[in-house]
């Protein structure tokens, strides 16, 4: 007898060499329905309703905010380098 065959632990499990009996694809048939997971369309309702949907784009008073900061820090910048050139 082979040691390897023996199970000392009650709950250890050798894993089987082939799939469980009365599963997978019957001989001439398709895939059961159990088998398969569900599609990704059948999940569209899973999931919270999202109710805020925020316009896209950017509005106008963010931009006009970046593009002073921009403005600032480049004249910052000449004036630096206007200085250290005199």
């Amino acid at each position: 007898m082979n040691p390897m065959d023996e199970n000392p632990e009650p709950g250890s499990r050798r894993p089987s060499s082939g799939p469980e009996p009365g599963r997978g694809v019957p001989p001439g048939k398709g895939v059961p329905p159990a088998e398969t997971p569900p599609g990704e369309s059948s999940m569209t309702g899973a999931g919270p309703r999202e109710t805020y949907n925020p316009a896209k784009g950017w509005s106008k008073g963010p931009l006009i905010l970046i593009g002073a900061v921009v403005v600032l820090f480049s004249l910052s910048l000449l004036a630096m380098a206007v200085e250290l050139w005199l």
